[in-house]
């Protein structure tokens, strides 16, 4: 029966199941995990992120047999693999392009999941996990883009290293950690390349790896939102699903082909990308003497600088009253117990109170660090009857717009030199980044939603 242990008794394979499980294995996780039969492109980008970690920890074992982590050195050591090592300038370019491949696959997949309610019951857990993995790709991308040691490596790590400082009592200490200096230097260098090396990595696939797990021992969302462990056959094989190899396996290598079209005109044709994958400022060595006029991050942490850049004193201030009207609509409105209700509305008096005590510097840090952070808990934010957006109402979907929107639209003032009308936008797109999260267990369950099917929809291509 499906779902059992068979094992190989004869042969080379036969002794090896014997020692380890692996038919098992490609049973429980390829051949006999059955997946809904109704995926569509959507789902390529959770297999295209795997494919691009996999580049990148083959490409960084190439680069570390001929980088230099020393101050003085490694700007050089970029430049001999670029020139002297045969075919370094091109696992280079695929190392840096892969780096933003990656965002851009993982931000897809994050994406789908918002769709189509993949961190709903019962999959927390593998939401959870992603999540972290977002959190560490930033972790890994921000020691990684030091490495190179050119002006923007150099000057981005000290403005951002130099934001820890902000953080009240313990915030100067902590920041002296991070460098290992009283300034970004040598020892810096060092400290990133390890944990961009060894540390991080390892975490990384630790959470790749319970993500794949936790994933496939609650079975895959799909695009209705139905769960397809509901109804199955006399055999215990869910109706709607079909084993993922080789159905799934080879639909992914299709998508593969294509992002790998991409990838090869992108690393062939365009490695630099305008300026955006690999900024024109970092081909010029760090000089701690030179600040470059406009200090920026690259495109894929843009959107929360441009949050960050936004949370000016004026803004605390804002915010300070919203939090003291919302104290108030909870107390007054809200249908929860009146314990709750004092607990909630107590907390955002205090978060007003706090707003005005200390500094806008630290509450930018606060807002860029708790618009990742807030993404752990929209399991428990989302009310909709409903997981897809497929049977929300029309405006739910007009909502997801106006936030994708928002978003490409901070991370363009993310790039931008700091003016007064590019920060009324980005204060603006701050909120209302914010709001769509905060505000979800309200909007979420208003509307009228459409009747969910009892089985996936499908049609054959």
């Amino acid at each position: 029966m499906a779902g059992e242990k068979n094992v190989e008794t004869t042969g080379l394979l036969g002794w090896v199941d014997a020692r380890f499980p692996l038919t098992s294995t490609w049973k429980a996780h390829l051949s006999e995990y059955y997946a809904p039969k109704n995926f569509n492109f959507w789902y390529f980008f959770g297999s295209l992120a795997l494919l691009v970690l996999v580049i990148q920890i083959v490409t960084g074992i190439f680069l570390v047999m001929h980088y230099k982590p020393d101050a003085e050195r490694a700007f050089q050591s970029v430049e001999y693999i670029m020139r002297e090592v045969p075919w370094g300038w091109l696992v280079r370019y695929m190392h840096s392009t892969g780096a933003s491949m990656f965002f851009v696959v993982v931000y897809l997949h994050m994406l789908r999941g918002l769709f189509y309610g993949s961190y709903r019951k019962p999959r927390e857990l593998v939401w959870i996990f992603g999540v972290a993995i977002f959190l560490c790709l930033m972790a890994e991308a921000f020691m990684g883009y030091l490495l190179p040691w050119g002006q923007m490596s150099y000057w981005g790590a000290q403005v951002i290293v130099n934001l820890f400082s902000a953080i009240p009592f313990v915030g100067p200490d902590l920041a002296l950690l991070i460098r290992g200096d009283y300034v970004v230097s040598d020892a810096t260098l060092n400290r990133f390349f390890s944990f961009h090396v060894i540390a991080v990595p390892l975490v990384l696939l630790g959470l790749v790896a319970a993500h794949i797990v936790a994933l496939h021992e609650v079975g895959s969302n799909n695009p209705d939102g139905i769960e397809i462990k509901a109804k199955k056959d006399e055999r215990g094989i869910p109706l709607d699903g079909i084993p993922f190899h080789p159905y799934y396996s080879v639909h992914d290598l299709f998508g593969v082909a294509i992002f790998l079209m991409i990838f090869s005109a992108i690393v062939f044709f365009g490695p630099e990308m305008g300026g955006y994958f690999l900024e024109y400022n970092n081909f010029i060595p760090a000089d701690p003497l030179k600040t470059p006029p406009h200090i920026a991050p690259v495109w894929y942490f843009t959107p929360f600088y441009s949050m960050l850049r936004a949370t000016t004193s004026d803004f605390t201030a804002v915010l300070s009253v919203l939090s003291v009207l919302g104290a108030l609509w909870i107390f007054l409105r809200a249908r929860i117990g009146f314990a709750a209700k004092a607990g909630f509305a107590g907390l955002l008096i205090v978060i007003a109170v706090l707003m005005q005590v200390f500094d806008a510097k630290f509450w930018g840090v606060v807002m860029m660090g708790g618009t990742v952070v807030i993404l752990f808990f929209l399991p428990w934010l989302d009310n909709s009857p409903v997981k897809s957006i497929r049977y929300r109402p029309g405006w739910h979907k007009v909502l997801y717009a106006i936030f994708i929107v928002n978003f490409l639209m901070l991370g363009f003032l993310g790039t931008q030199p700091p003016s007064d009308a590019y920060n009324i936008m980005s204060q603006v797109g701050t909120l209302i980044y914010v709001a769509f999260f905060l505000l979800m267990p309200i909007w979420s369950r208003l509307g009228t939603f459409k009747q969910v099917p009892e089985r996936v929809t499908f049609s054959a291509h």
